[in-house]
């Protein structure tokens, strides 16, 4: 059943060299593949060699996840990464059949994205003026905040910017999106504004590091390994301004104000295709889900105003 040569270690190795290297992969990205397959790993460990798993193995992998109670969505991401893993084996060689190709996937409900409305994105905007200890750390939460809800930037794309994408007050940035795909994206005069303010203090805090210290490529620099404010920091960082303006911290996330971007813009009367390339959308099908959003907000608005509703 499978090329003997190697072991399920190596196999994960190569497989992660690969993706990195066709689909310009991600950290976050390589991680999840990472996570997922260990596992399996660990499920296989009592039953037998990855190396020489069979569908049935796979089957009641997944079969387990379910029991468990998992989500749907995390279930089909785990089978994904256990098909493109396996696939990778077969062509490779190492194994002479792919356990994985014909497993089908759990089957997804449309889940509507949860977002938060213009009065909420307010309150987080104004909160987000007066968050943090220093001036410096007020100016950096506020064009966070900015700029996120100007752009519908993605969260990793928003914390890793390089700082000469900000120079000579732009009207629009150079962002480098998912595989590889750059797109321009404009900011709105508040977004300039705070993004003008923060990097008068960001250049000062730079010039006084000490000597011998090269300076950070980031707009947000960070001491961290990254080099630049991590994806988590940040997530922790607007639950505490969400805690200031009042709303329920676990109904906001940077994927949440993104959420709000294309479905204002939307509500504003923005063109669909429009909001595919501000939001980085390979595929159309993907932005469409934000026509439903408004829809469902229409329903709602109509019953709950409505004179006949009650």
């Amino acid at each position: 059943m499978s090329d003997t040569t190697g072991t399920a270690e190596s196999w994960l190795r190569a497989f992660l060299d690969t993706i990195r290297a066709e689909q310009d992969a991600a950290t976050n990205t390589l991680a999840a593949y990472t996570r997922d397959i260990r596992l399996f790993m660990d499920f296989m460990a009592p039953r037998g060699p990855v190396e020489t798993a069979t569908r049935a193995d796979i089957e009641a992998f997944l079969a387990g996840l379910e029991a468990e109670g998992m989500a749907t969505a995390t279930r089909a991401r785990r089978l994904s990464a256990l098909r493109q893993f396996y696939r990778f084996a077969f062509v490779e060689g190492y194994r002479t059949d792919d356990p994985a190709a014909l497993i089908r996937g759990p089957a997804k409900g449309r889940t509507l994205p949860a977002t938060l409305d213009i009065a909420e994105v307010d309150a987080l905007l104004d909160a987000a003026r007066l968050h943090g200890r220093t001036e410096a750390d007020r100016a950096r939460n506020t064009c966070l905040v900015e700029m996120l809800y100007a752009t519908g930037l993605r969260v990793t794309e928003l914390v890793s910017l390089p700082v000469a994408a900000a120079r000579g007050r732009p009207r629009m940035i150079l962002v480098r999106g998912k595989g590889g795909r750059d797109r321009m994206v404009p900011l709105s005069d508040e977004a300039h504004d705070a993004l003008t303010e923060w990097l008068t203090l960001r250049d000062a805090a730079e010039e006084a590091r000490p000597r011998g210290t090269p300076p950070s490529r980031f707009l947000f620099p960070s001491r961290g390994k990254s080099g630049h404010l991590t994806r988590v920091r940040f997530f922790q960082t607007l639950k505490e301004i969400a805690a200031a303006a009042g709303i329920d911290p676990a109904r906001v996330s940077p994927h949440k104000l993104r959420h709000a971007f294309a479905t204002h813009l939307l509500q504003g009367g923005a063109d669909l295709r429009a909001i595919q390339m501000l939001l980085g959308h390979a595929d159309i099908s993907t932005t469409e889900i934000y026509t439903h959003v408004l829809d469902e907000r229409l329903r709602d608005l109509v019953l709950q105003k409505h004179p006949l509703a009650d």
